[in-house]
């Protein structure tokens, strides 16, 4: 394979289930917006993406459809997808005057070659001349400032919307790597599902999201906090508040939650041992949305005995990563895979 010296004018995307980031070389994180993208049904035509798209989720007329294109890390509605990667290639296009960009495209780890192709594909024909992959969990350790092309061991747990990603990380590559299902869509169902259970109240997947931030947690908190709820009764169909508490949150979202700490426990039994000697003294670094879930990084502690770090940015790790790719590509060119070129 054959690698090229980057433009000025190169993007770095973080295609992400919950929200898309894009870095421009030289300029740093340009956008930032949910994947979401609201399609006219008749016309197929774009109506909105990103955060006024967003909006519009569960609450479109039936001629406007809403999604998310994006599903556990990988594409679930190709049109959506290419349609939203098209527009926002436009926006960078016609803000930055860049022409047609080579692009740096974060991807889940255990993605399939159908869904590799699948996202080339789209950002071919959302108007870039070269299209390069890169492991997320590689982007978001680059993102995190840990040093991927040395021949020392580093761990990485990147939450994201759909997927969790373990890797540890030794010599520019993926030693021993685990993709989980499992991530922030899934702890905002455990949400929404235990409201309905325990307090028979339909809320929505936004207002789920916003409970996850603002009061879940994976351990009890030092002070109990709680927070007013608004949905559907399911008895009789009416509006009505409620108030939860951080300790039904973290009981809510307990199952999700021990399910990435036994992804973690499963990458480090398999890692050799030189690198776990490593990883034992430099920690395990946190990265993703799912990294700002409060006290996660004290339970994940507690369960391996290992110091945990959050990132700094969590959010940004992967887009910042694909940036600093770019910046440094003939030092980091083997991060890169399944290159494709039109």
């Amino acid at each position: 394979m054959k690698f090229f010296n980057f433009g000025s004018k190169d993007i770095g995307i973080d295609l992400g289930t919950a929200n898309i980031l894009v870095t421009l070389k030289g300029k740093g994180i340009i956008l930032k917006e949910p994947s979401v993208v609201a399609i006219d049904r008749k016309t197929g035509n774009i109506m909105a993406t990103g955060n006024e798209a967003k909006e519009m989720l569960g609450r479109t007329p039936e001629q406007i459809k809403a999604v998310r294109p994006l599903k556990d890390g990988v594409i679930a509605d190709f049109t959506a997808t290419q349609l939203m990667l098209k527009n926002l290639i436009e926006k960078v296009k016609a803000r930055y005057n860049v022409g047609k960009p080579r692009v740096v495209v974060g991807v889940p780890s255990g993605i399939t070659e159908v869904e590799e192709r699948a996202v080339e594909e789209s950002v071919i024909q959302a108007g870039a001349k070269e299209v390069y992959l890169i492991e997320e969990p590689m982007a978001a350790a680059i993102g995190a400032s840990l040093d991927v092309a040395e021949p020392t061991g580093n761990i990485i747990v990147d939450i994201g919307g759909g997927t969790t990603e373990v890797a540890v990380i030794s010599l520019g590559g993926i030693v021993v790597s685990h993709s989980l299902r499992v991530a922030g869509d899934e702890l905002d169902e455990d949400i929404i599902n235990y409201i309905k259970r325990e307090m028979n109240l339909a809320i929505g997947g936004t207002t789920a999201e916003q409970i996850k931030m603002e009061i879940g947690c994976a351990m009890p908190l030092m002070t109990e906090t709680s927070m007013e709820v608004r949905g559907r009764d399911l008895t009789n169909g009416l509006p009505k508040n409620i108030e939860i508490t951080s300790a039904q949150m973290e009981e809510a979202m307990n199952e999700s939650i021990n399910k990435i700490i036994e992804i973690v426990k499963a990458t480090l039994e398999k890692t050799p041992p030189e690198l776990a000697s490593d990883i034992i003294e430099k920690g395990i670094v946190l990265a993703g949305g799912g990294a700002l879930i409060q006290n996660l990084d004290k339970l994940l502690s507690l369960e391996t005995g290992m110091p945990v770090y959050i990132a700094e940015e969590p959010l940004d790790c992967v887009v910042r990563g694909t940036g600093k790719t770019l910046e440094d590509i003939e030092r980091l060119k083997s991060v890169l895979v399944n290159a494709r070129r039109k």
